[in-house]
Protein backbone atom coordinates (compact mmCIF):
# COMPACT_ATOMS: atom_id res chain seq x y z
CA UNK A 1 0.00 0.00 0.00
CA UNK A 2 1.45 3.66 -0.79
CA UNK A 3 2.01 6.14 1.88
CA UNK A 4 -1.00 7.88 1.36
CA UNK A 5 -3.58 5.03 1.15
CA UNK A 6 -1.48 4.15 5.09
CA UNK A 7 -2.20 7.62 6.25
CA UNK A 8 -5.61 7.39 4.73
CA UNK A 9 -6.61 4.35 6.50
CA UNK A 10 -4.83 5.41 9.74
CA UNK A 11 -7.07 8.80 10.23
CA UNK A 12 -10.12 6.79 9.10
CA UNK A 13 -9.07 3.96 11.77
CA UNK A 14 -8.54 6.73 14.38
CA UNK A 15 -12.38 8.56 13.85
CA UNK A 16 -13.91 5.09 13.52
CA UNK A 17 -12.05 3.83 16.82
CA UNK A 18 -13.01 7.05 18.64
CA UNK A 19 -16.76 7.16 17.70
CA UNK A 20 -16.82 3.79 18.99
CA UNK A 21 -15.44 4.82 22.28
CA UNK A 22 -18.05 7.71 22.41
CA UNK A 23 -20.94 5.60 21.89
CA UNK A 24 -20.08 3.13 24.60
CA UNK A 25 -20.51 5.63 26.73
CA UNK A 26 -24.02 6.36 25.75
CA UNK A 27 -27.02 6.19 27.99
CA UNK A 28 -29.49 2.91 28.01
CA UNK A 29 -31.77 5.03 25.60
CA UNK A 30 -29.27 5.90 23.00
CA UNK A 31 -28.27 1.88 23.36
CA UNK A 32 -32.19 1.21 22.78
CA UNK A 33 -32.43 3.97 20.05
CA UNK A 34 -29.37 2.16 17.95
CA UNK A 35 -30.75 -1.46 18.44
CA UNK A 36 -34.25 0.13 16.57
CA UNK A 37 -32.35 1.83 14.24
CA UNK A 38 -30.51 -1.77 13.48
CA UNK A 39 -34.42 -3.28 11.81
CA UNK A 40 -34.14 0.20 9.44
CA UNK A 41 -33.54 0.01 5.90
CA UNK A 42 -31.03 2.70 4.50
CA UNK A 43 -32.25 5.28 2.26
CA UNK A 44 -29.22 4.94 -0.25
CA UNK A 45 -26.76 2.05 -0.38
CA UNK A 46 -23.37 3.20 -2.31
CA UNK A 47 -21.61 0.38 -3.81
CA UNK A 48 -18.17 0.12 -5.69
CA UNK A 49 -17.17 -2.05 -8.23
CA UNK A 50 -14.62 -2.23 -11.08
CA UNK A 51 -15.08 -1.82 -14.56
CA UNK A 52 -13.74 -5.55 -15.87
CA UNK A 53 -14.72 -8.59 -15.87
CA UNK A 54 -13.77 -9.54 -13.00
CA UNK A 55 -16.11 -7.95 -11.34
CA UNK A 56 -19.22 -9.10 -14.26
CA UNK A 57 -21.89 -10.05 -10.62
CA UNK A 58 -21.35 -5.91 -10.29
CA UNK A 59 -21.74 -5.30 -13.89
CA UNK A 60 -24.56 -7.22 -14.78
CA UNK A 61 -26.13 -6.50 -11.33
CA UNK A 62 -26.11 -2.78 -12.24
CA UNK A 63 -26.95 -2.91 -15.75
CA UNK A 64 -29.87 -5.33 -15.46
CA UNK A 65 -31.25 -3.58 -11.98
CA UNK A 66 -30.96 -6.77 -10.11
CA UNK A 67 -29.70 -4.51 -6.79
CA UNK A 68 -32.36 -1.81 -7.57
CA UNK A 69 -34.68 -4.62 -7.71
CA UNK A 70 -33.92 -6.45 -4.50
CA UNK A 71 -33.46 -3.09 -2.64
CA UNK A 72 -37.17 -2.29 -3.50
CA UNK A 73 -38.37 1.88 -3.46
CA UNK A 74 -37.13 2.47 0.22
CA UNK A 75 -33.43 2.05 -0.99
CA UNK A 76 -32.08 4.67 -3.37
CA UNK A 77 -28.57 2.34 -5.21
CA UNK A 78 -25.70 4.70 -6.05
CA UNK A 79 -22.66 3.24 -7.47
CA UNK A 80 -19.13 4.30 -8.14
CA UNK A 81 -16.52 2.31 -9.68
CA UNK A 82 -12.60 2.48 -9.01
CA UNK A 83 -9.42 1.35 -10.57
CA UNK A 84 -8.01 -1.26 -7.81
CA UNK A 85 -8.54 -2.12 -4.14
CA UNK A 86 -6.74 0.16 -2.30
CA UNK A 87 -8.78 3.22 -3.92
CA UNK A 88 -11.95 1.32 -2.92
CA UNK A 89 -10.53 0.63 0.49
CA UNK A 90 -10.33 4.31 1.31
CA UNK A 91 -13.62 5.00 -0.30
CA UNK A 92 -15.36 2.80 2.53
CA UNK A 93 -12.94 3.78 5.78
CA UNK A 94 -13.80 7.02 4.71
CA UNK A 95 -17.56 7.24 4.46
CA UNK A 96 -17.38 7.43 0.49
CA UNK A 97 -19.05 4.07 -0.08
CA UNK A 98 -20.96 1.33 1.94
CA UNK A 99 -19.78 -1.80 0.42
CA UNK A 100 -17.58 -2.72 -2.50
CA UNK A 101 -16.64 -5.68 -4.70
CA UNK A 102 -12.93 -5.99 -4.05
CA UNK A 103 -10.01 -8.14 -4.52
CA UNK A 104 -8.50 -9.79 -1.34
CA UNK A 105 -5.51 -8.23 -0.23
CA UNK A 106 -7.09 -4.92 -0.47
CA UNK A 107 -9.56 -6.43 2.08
CA UNK A 108 -6.95 -8.13 4.27
CA UNK A 109 -5.07 -4.78 4.63
CA UNK A 110 -8.28 -3.10 5.36
CA UNK A 111 -9.10 -5.15 8.31
CA UNK A 112 -5.83 -5.44 9.82
CA UNK A 113 -5.10 -1.26 9.55
CA UNK A 114 -8.69 -1.15 10.95
CA UNK A 115 -8.23 -3.73 13.68
CA UNK A 116 -10.51 -5.56 12.63
CA UNK A 117 -13.12 -3.00 12.84
CA UNK A 118 -13.93 -1.66 9.22
CA UNK A 119 -15.07 -4.42 7.14
CA UNK A 120 -16.62 -7.82 6.78
CA UNK A 121 -16.71 -9.94 3.84
CA UNK A 122 -19.92 -11.11 2.97
CA UNK A 123 -19.77 -13.00 -0.10
CA UNK A 124 -17.89 -14.98 -2.43
CA UNK A 125 -18.16 -13.34 -6.55
CA UNK A 126 -15.05 -14.27 -8.75
CA UNK A 127 -12.15 -17.16 -9.01
CA UNK A 128 -9.75 -17.00 -11.53
CA UNK A 129 -8.50 -14.47 -14.62
CA UNK A 130 -5.33 -13.13 -13.73
CA UNK A 131 -2.02 -13.94 -14.42
CA UNK A 132 1.25 -12.76 -15.98
CA UNK A 133 1.51 -11.72 -19.30
CA UNK A 134 5.39 -11.00 -21.13
CA UNK A 135 6.37 -10.14 -24.62
CA UNK A 136 8.61 -13.03 -26.62
CA UNK A 137 11.58 -13.98 -25.47
CA UNK A 138 10.51 -14.49 -22.38
CA UNK A 139 9.97 -17.89 -21.40
CA UNK A 140 11.07 -18.61 -17.82
CA UNK A 141 11.60 -16.40 -14.63
CA UNK A 142 14.83 -16.20 -15.34
CA UNK A 143 14.27 -14.35 -18.11
CA UNK A 144 12.42 -11.48 -15.84
CA UNK A 145 15.99 -10.03 -14.58
CA UNK A 146 16.26 -6.53 -15.57
CA UNK A 147 12.58 -6.46 -17.02
CA UNK A 148 9.92 -3.87 -16.44
CA UNK A 149 6.51 -5.67 -15.13
CA UNK A 150 3.56 -3.54 -14.60
CA UNK A 151 0.29 -4.57 -12.03
CA UNK A 152 -2.49 -2.39 -11.26
CA UNK A 153 -1.64 -0.32 -7.61
CA UNK A 154 1.06 -1.46 -4.84
CA UNK A 155 -0.26 -3.77 -2.52
CA UNK A 156 -3.28 -4.87 -4.86
CA UNK A 157 -4.15 -8.39 -5.31
CA UNK A 158 -2.41 -9.15 -8.79
CA UNK A 159 0.78 -6.90 -7.16
CA UNK A 160 0.95 -9.18 -4.16
CA UNK A 161 0.36 -12.55 -6.73
CA UNK A 162 3.52 -11.03 -8.64
CA UNK A 163 5.26 -10.37 -5.56
CA UNK A 164 5.11 -13.49 -4.17
CA UNK A 165 5.34 -15.43 -7.21
CA UNK A 166 8.60 -13.71 -7.98
CA UNK A 167 10.40 -14.68 -4.36
CA UNK A 168 9.58 -18.32 -4.77
CA UNK A 169 11.08 -18.11 -8.05
CA UNK A 170 14.34 -16.44 -6.61
CA UNK A 171 13.54 -13.12 -7.63
CA UNK A 172 12.99 -9.80 -5.74
CA UNK A 173 11.39 -6.58 -6.50
CA UNK A 174 10.74 -3.69 -3.88
CA UNK A 175 8.59 -1.28 -3.34
CA UNK A 176 10.47 1.61 -5.02
CA UNK A 177 10.64 -0.58 -8.45
CA UNK A 178 13.83 -1.87 -7.75
CA UNK A 179 15.49 -4.74 -7.46
CA UNK A 180 16.02 -8.09 -9.88
CA UNK A 181 12.52 -6.95 -11.95
CA UNK A 182 11.22 -3.59 -11.71
CA UNK A 183 7.46 -4.02 -10.47
CA UNK A 184 5.94 -0.36 -11.68
CA UNK A 185 2.10 -0.46 -10.18
CA UNK A 186 -0.08 1.46 -12.83
CA UNK A 187 -3.89 1.48 -13.59
CA UNK A 188 -4.73 -0.74 -16.20
CA UNK A 189 -5.18 1.61 -19.37
CA UNK A 190 -2.00 2.66 -19.00
CA UNK A 191 -0.37 -0.97 -18.46
CA UNK A 192 -2.28 -1.72 -21.73
CA UNK A 193 -0.48 1.04 -23.69
CA UNK A 194 2.76 0.86 -21.95
CA UNK A 195 3.15 -3.40 -23.14
CA UNK A 196 1.87 -2.27 -26.32
CA UNK A 197 4.49 0.85 -27.05
CA UNK A 198 7.60 -1.38 -25.50
CA UNK A 199 7.35 0.45 -22.48
CA UNK A 200 7.38 -2.13 -20.10
CA UNK A 201 7.98 -5.81 -20.23
CA UNK A 202 5.22 -7.52 -19.30
CA UNK A 203 2.27 -7.32 -16.97
CA UNK A 204 0.23 -9.33 -14.12
CA UNK A 205 -2.98 -8.25 -14.18
CA UNK A 206 -7.17 -9.31 -13.92
CA UNK A 207 -9.28 -9.61 -16.70
CA UNK A 208 -10.30 -8.49 -18.89
CA UNK A 209 -6.72 -6.91 -19.57
CA UNK A 210 -4.97 -9.98 -19.41
CA UNK A 211 -7.03 -11.27 -22.79
CA UNK A 212 -6.41 -7.48 -24.03
CA UNK A 213 -2.20 -8.11 -23.82
CA UNK A 214 -2.45 -11.83 -25.35
CA UNK A 215 -5.19 -10.78 -28.28
CA UNK A 216 -4.25 -7.22 -29.22
CA UNK A 217 -0.66 -6.91 -28.18
CA UNK A 218 0.38 -10.17 -29.39
CA UNK A 219 1.45 -10.94 -25.59
CA UNK A 220 2.28 -14.37 -23.83
CA UNK A 221 0.47 -16.24 -21.03
CA UNK A 222 3.93 -16.88 -18.91
CA UNK A 223 1.84 -17.46 -15.84
CA UNK A 224 -2.00 -18.26 -15.65
CA UNK A 225 -2.69 -17.87 -11.52
CA UNK A 226 -5.05 -20.75 -11.70
CA UNK A 227 -2.20 -23.33 -12.05
CA UNK A 228 -1.15 -21.82 -8.54
CA UNK A 229 -3.79 -22.92 -6.18
CA UNK A 230 -5.37 -25.93 -5.26
CA UNK A 231 -8.19 -27.42 -7.84
CA UNK A 232 -7.36 -23.50 -10.16
CA UNK A 233 -9.48 -22.08 -7.01
CA UNK A 234 -8.75 -19.06 -5.89
CA UNK A 235 -10.84 -15.50 -4.88
CA UNK A 236 -10.17 -12.78 -7.41
CA UNK A 237 -13.24 -10.52 -6.21
CA UNK A 238 -15.25 -10.78 -3.45
CA UNK A 239 -17.95 -8.48 -1.48
CA UNK A 240 -16.92 -6.60 1.67
CA UNK A 241 -20.19 -4.13 3.42
CA UNK A 242 -19.12 -1.49 5.87
CA UNK A 243 -19.45 -2.99 9.89
CA UNK A 244 -20.62 0.00 10.34
CA UNK A 245 -23.32 -0.24 7.69
CA UNK A 246 -23.69 -4.04 8.26
CA UNK A 247 -24.64 -3.14 12.00
CA UNK A 248 -27.56 -0.94 11.03
CA UNK A 249 -28.93 -2.23 7.78
CA UNK A 250 -28.73 -5.88 7.87
CA UNK A 251 -32.08 -5.91 5.70
CA UNK A 252 -30.58 -3.66 3.70
CA UNK A 253 -27.22 -5.73 2.89
CA UNK A 254 -29.56 -8.58 3.02
CA UNK A 255 -31.11 -7.73 -0.23
CA UNK A 256 -28.12 -5.96 -1.83
CA UNK A 257 -26.67 -10.08 -1.25
CA UNK A 258 -30.55 -10.94 -3.02
CA UNK A 259 -29.49 -8.97 -5.81
CA UNK A 260 -25.89 -10.47 -6.16
CA UNK A 261 -27.24 -13.87 -5.79
CA UNK A 262 -29.97 -13.01 -8.67
CA UNK A 263 -26.40 -11.28 -11.08
CA UNK A 264 -24.47 -14.91 -10.31
CA UNK A 265 -27.98 -17.08 -11.53
CA UNK A 266 -28.02 -14.90 -14.23
CA UNK A 267 -24.54 -15.81 -15.48
CA UNK A 268 -24.78 -19.49 -14.86
CA UNK A 269 -27.99 -19.34 -16.88
CA UNK A 270 -27.60 -17.17 -19.37
CA UNK A 271 -23.89 -16.51 -20.10
CA UNK A 272 -24.43 -14.70 -23.47
CA UNK A 273 -26.59 -12.27 -21.93
CA UNK A 274 -24.42 -12.04 -18.98
CA UNK A 275 -22.06 -11.09 -21.48
CA UNK A 276 -23.67 -8.90 -23.47
CA UNK A 277 -24.56 -6.84 -20.29
CA UNK A 278 -21.66 -6.94 -18.35
CA UNK A 279 -19.85 -5.58 -22.01
CA UNK A 280 -23.09 -2.72 -22.06
CA UNK A 281 -22.20 -1.76 -18.68
CA UNK A 282 -18.19 -1.10 -19.55
CA UNK A 283 -19.33 0.88 -22.64
CA UNK A 284 -21.76 3.01 -20.42
CA UNK A 285 -18.81 3.58 -17.95
CA UNK A 286 -16.03 3.86 -20.43
CA UNK A 287 -17.40 5.15 -23.63
CA UNK A 288 -16.17 2.11 -25.14
CA UNK A 289 -17.05 -1.84 -24.85
CA UNK A 290 -15.06 -4.68 -25.10
CA UNK A 291 -14.31 -6.59 -28.67
CA UNK A 292 -16.19 -9.94 -28.68
CA UNK A 293 -13.06 -11.72 -28.81
CA UNK A 294 -12.14 -10.26 -25.77
CA UNK A 295 -15.41 -10.87 -23.67
CA UNK A 296 -15.40 -14.05 -24.59
CA UNK A 297 -11.59 -15.14 -23.80
CA UNK A 298 -12.14 -13.16 -20.59
CA UNK A 299 -15.73 -14.68 -19.45
CA UNK A 300 -14.21 -18.87 -20.45
CA UNK A 301 -10.73 -17.96 -17.98
CA UNK A 302 -13.73 -16.80 -14.64
CA UNK A 303 -15.43 -18.41 -12.58
CA UNK A 304 -18.16 -17.15 -10.80
CA UNK A 305 -19.05 -18.09 -7.44
CA UNK A 306 -20.94 -16.89 -4.11
CA UNK A 307 -18.27 -19.56 -2.41
CA UNK A 308 -15.84 -16.95 -0.98
CA UNK A 309 -13.03 -19.54 -1.44
CA UNK A 310 -12.08 -18.42 1.97
CA UNK A 311 -8.67 -20.91 1.75
CA UNK A 312 -7.62 -18.62 -0.73
CA UNK A 313 -7.60 -15.70 1.13
CA UNK A 314 -5.92 -16.84 4.01
CA UNK A 315 -2.81 -18.17 2.01
CA UNK A 316 -3.34 -14.64 0.30
CA UNK A 317 -2.49 -13.03 3.64
CA UNK A 318 0.87 -14.98 4.23
CA UNK A 319 2.15 -14.05 0.67
CA UNK A 320 1.58 -10.68 1.29
CA UNK A 321 3.32 -10.78 4.65
CA UNK A 322 5.97 -12.87 3.29
CA UNK A 323 6.48 -9.69 0.26
CA UNK A 324 6.72 -6.87 3.27
CA UNK A 325 3.25 -5.93 2.04
CA UNK A 326 1.59 -6.61 5.12
CA UNK A 327 2.16 -7.06 9.13
CA UNK A 328 1.04 -10.15 10.86
CA UNK A 329 -2.66 -10.52 10.74
CA UNK A 330 -5.53 -12.52 12.69
CA UNK A 331 -8.14 -12.75 10.44
CA UNK A 332 -10.56 -14.43 12.54
CA UNK A 333 -13.92 -12.89 11.96
CA UNK A 334 -13.04 -11.39 8.53
CA UNK A 335 -16.30 -13.62 7.25
CA UNK A 336 -19.56 -12.83 7.64
CA UNK A 337 -21.74 -15.29 5.45
CA UNK A 338 -24.82 -15.40 7.78
CA UNK A 339 -27.01 -13.11 5.44
CA UNK A 340 -25.96 -14.96 2.23
CA UNK A 341 -26.52 -18.46 3.91
CA UNK A 342 -30.07 -17.11 4.35
CA UNK A 343 -30.38 -15.76 0.64
CA UNK A 344 -28.95 -19.47 -0.79
CA UNK A 345 -31.04 -21.01 1.34
CA UNK A 346 -34.55 -19.72 0.74
CA UNK A 347 -32.95 -19.49 -3.17
CA UNK A 348 -32.85 -23.77 -2.82
CA UNK A 349 -28.86 -23.46 -2.93
CA UNK A 350 -26.04 -24.47 -0.78
CA UNK A 351 -24.42 -22.85 1.89
CA UNK A 352 -20.88 -21.47 1.70
CA UNK A 353 -18.33 -21.65 4.40
CA UNK A 354 -15.90 -19.24 5.80
CA UNK A 355 -13.20 -22.17 6.68
CA UNK A 356 -9.53 -21.77 6.41
CA UNK A 357 -9.18 -24.99 5.18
Amino acid sequence: MSSRTIRALALATAAMLASTALAACGSDSDEAAGEAKAGAEAETLRLGYFPNITHAPALVGVNQKFFEQSLGTGTKLESKTFNAGPAAIEALFSGAIDATYIGPNPAINGWSTSKGTALKIVAGSTSGGAGLVVREGINAPADLKGKKIATPQLGNTQDVALRAWLKQNGLNADQQGGGDVSVLPQDNATALQAFAQGAIDGAWVPEPNLSRLVLESQGKLLVDEKTLWPNGDFVTTHLIVSQEFLKKYPGTVKKLLQGHVKSVKYIETDNAGAQKAANDQIAALSGKPLKDEILQAAFNNLKFTHDPIAPSLFTSAKNAEAVGLLKPVDLNGIYDLTLLNEVLKADGQPEVSDAAA
